[in-house]
């Protein structure tokens, strides 16, 4: 996949002969970039908590439930999404198994030579990935619908972060961000929540001290869900309505409907904390 003009204007390519894509470059790391990590994670501490710990389920029944995609089962979908402790919630149980997966992910990819002299590195920058990964992944234990989006960036699975906002970073910031290429933590705030100083003011505190905790990126998309199911009916009246996706800014109206979807799903935070706000 030769790139001359790219080439031309990359340090050392020029020097050594070779094409940016053939090792010209001074600097050849490639990331690997892991889809869905909240998703994973939640489908462990759910066979963890229900199947070995409650023993609520057995293994074969979870399997066949899973197969069916929950047809005839929704109450045992309802326990698994409601009754299970999720990432997101400041939540040590569950927070630690995604801070397992982080770890193994880590360990199994990072350091690995690539094809350019270079090495292979992490990073959890899932732009719309995680909507194609859901579409071709079946039904999975935290009670997520087969082809359903997978969760996105290092963000809580969509709408199971229940604790405000604070708890959301004090669990994404349990994992070792500085070994990563990049993180992605998008959060959805009314625009009540920011309509004063006030409001103004605890974000820039939550901004602040997430990146106290080592936290690496985080966006927010200030709008209702209300707002957004309107512009999917009316989409000439929304026109220009723009949200933030995963790491990048886009037309809501020209978005593909799982997409729109998968915004609209994320938690609408209606307040900033049920717990004390850290103030930095």
């Amino acid at each position: 996949m030769p790139a001359p003009f790219l080439s031309l204007l990359v340090d050392d390519c020029i020097a050594k002969g070779r094409d940016y894509n053939n090792a010209g470059p001074r600097y050849n790391t490639t990331y690997i970039m892991g889809v869905g990590p909240a998703s994973c994670a939640d489908s462990l501490t759910a066979l963890r908590y229900h199947v070995f710990e409650q023993k609520t389920i057995s293994m074969q029944e979870l399997l066949a439930t899973l197969a069916s995609n929950f047809q005839g089962h929704e109450r045992t979908r309802q326990m698994l999404w409601n009754k299970t402790p999720r990432f997101g919630n400041d939540d040590d149980y569950a927070d630690q198994a995604y801070v397992d997966v982080f770890n193994a992910f880590y360990d199994e990819v990072n350091g690995r030579k690539n094809t350019k002299g270079g090495l292979y590195r992490v990073n959890f920058l899932s732009t719309t990935c995680h909507v194609y990964f859901g579409s071709v992944t079946g039904a999975t234990p935290d009670g997520r619908r087969a082809w359903e989006p997978v969760s996105e960036g290092i963000s809580p699975v969509q709408g199971a972060d229940r604790s405000g906002p604070t708890a959301v970073l004090k669990s994404a910031a349990k994992m070792d961000h500085a070994r990563t290429g990049g993180t992605l933590l998008n959060q959805k705030f009314t625009p009540k929540l920011l309509e004063d100083e006030q409001g103004l003011d605890s974000l820039a505190h939550l901004v602040r001290s997430y990146f106290k905790l080592d936290g690496h990126h985080i966006q927010f998309n200030v709008i209702t869900a209300e707002t957004l199911r309107a512009a999917q009916a009316n989409p000439e009246k929304y026109r220009d309505l723009i949200v933030r996706v995963a790491g990048y800014s886009d037309y809501f109206c020209d978005l593909t409907e799982a997409l729109q979807n998968e915004i609209i799903a994320r938690t609408e935070q209606k307040a900033f904390e049920t717990s004390p706000v850290l103030r930095v």
